[in-house]
């Protein structure tokens, strides 16, 4: 558990993000933390690299709405600090922390504070004496890091931990993690690290990330990119709707669009994604622009709308043709069958939630 939120075994793979505010400074932090939950994180990270940052993680844990994982490298004194200040999981390799003692001492405070602790291996900070033998950072070198400091959590009888093998290299970050998941049964956090912008970035991550959920390794994931943490948390769940592994809000069905399209594709779907992004209901909408596959398409979503002449376009409702629309306010019209459909699909789950009680 991160807080209260299941993390392997049978639960829903999660989603993270990480704040790039000072968290010294609270109430921005804070702010962004507001806009990482409004866009589906599960879980957000926060650095603590000073004694300003874990006295501000009391008031940031308070105002957080999900569980907060305090980032930690060095300091083992920052570690206790923000167990004691509340941080949900503590993001720290036990083996850069100095003394035998200093571990006990951090893992009696994760004990102490109900905290989990992730393991965080990065292919850019490998312990001298594993480069040294290996040569080079590779996926050996990654997962024997990553055993030595879960040999060095349980030997204090600590074991609500989990871990990351990262690399910015996606072939590399595929292997290890393939290899630790043969090698240990725990929660895996996945993540192609320092992966770059929001487009590349996020093409490099679904590569490394949807490989390895596609093998059936993951239990909660990191897509990290050089934007804005509620990108990353966007970017994450696309991921995880492209694998119908979760879904939250509006999956789009749409046409790379030609010279058959009946109405402006690309405007439309850029317009109907920022004007629909307030949706949290699993549901489904195809944006067509011709009657070659718009029909076909609409059949299989809950909402559609296919291209026709004159302006005039179809509109289909859980894959049946139901009515007609025009160019002028075509967009704000889908936007409104989608929020009802929304707010008919919840007031069902409602209903038998209520039954079921």
């Amino acid at each position: 558990m991160v807080g209260n939120v299941p993390v392997g075994g049978d639960s829903p793979v999660t989603v993270q993000t990480m704040t790039n505010t000072l968290t010294a400074d609270a109430r921005a932090t804070i702010d962004q933390i507001r806009r990482c939950e409004e866009a589906g994180a599960d879980i957000v990270r926060v650095s603590c690299p000073d004694v300003e940052s874990t006295a501000a993680l009391r008031q940031i844990v308070r105002a957080a709405r999900v569980p907060i994982v305090a980032d930690i490298h060095f300091h083992y004194k920052r570690a206790l600090e923000a167990a004691d200040a509340g941080a949900a999981c503590l993001r720290i390799n036990p083996g850069n922390i100095g003394s035998a003692e200093r571990v006990r001492e951090v893992v009696n405070a994760a004990k102490a504070n109900g905290c989990a602790i992730r393991i965080g291996v990065n292919a850019g900070c490998l312990e001298r004496d594993l480069l040294e033998k290996y040569g080079e950072p590779c996926p050996e070198a990654l997962v024997e890091s990553a055993l030595d400091h879960i040999r060095l959590l349980e030997d204090h009888d600590f074991r609500e931990y989990k871990v990351a093998v990262k690399a910015s290299d996606v072939f590399l970050a595929v292997a290890a993690y393939q290899q630790l998941a043969e090698a240990v049964d725990c929660p895996l956090h996945l993540g192609i690290t320092e992966a770059g912008g929001l487009r590349g970035g996020t093409v490099k991550s679904a590569i490394g990330i949807g490989s390895l959920l596609w093998f059936g390794i993951g239990d909660t994931i990191r897509v990290s990119l050089s934007a804005e943490p509620e990108e990353e948390v966007r970017a994450g769940f696309e991921i995880l709707k492209s694998l119908g592994i979760r879904n939250r809000g509006v999956r789009v069905v749409s046409c790379p669009s030609c010279a058959r399209q009946g109405f402006d594709v690309i405007r439309t779907v850029e317009t109907l994604e920022e004007r629909l992004s307030h949706i949290r209901t699993p549901m489904s909408l195809s944006v067509l622009g011709c009657v070659v596959n718009g029909p076909g398409e609409a059949r299989e979503t809950d909402i559609g709308i296919t291209g026709g002449g004159n302006g005039k376009h179809m509109v289909y409702l859980s894959g049946v043709t139901d009515h007609h629309v025009l160019d002028e306010g075509m967009v704000d019209h889908i936007v409104r069958l989608v929020e009802a459909k929304a707010a008919e699909i919840e007031a069902g789950e409602a209903a038998l939630a209520t039954a079921a009680e």
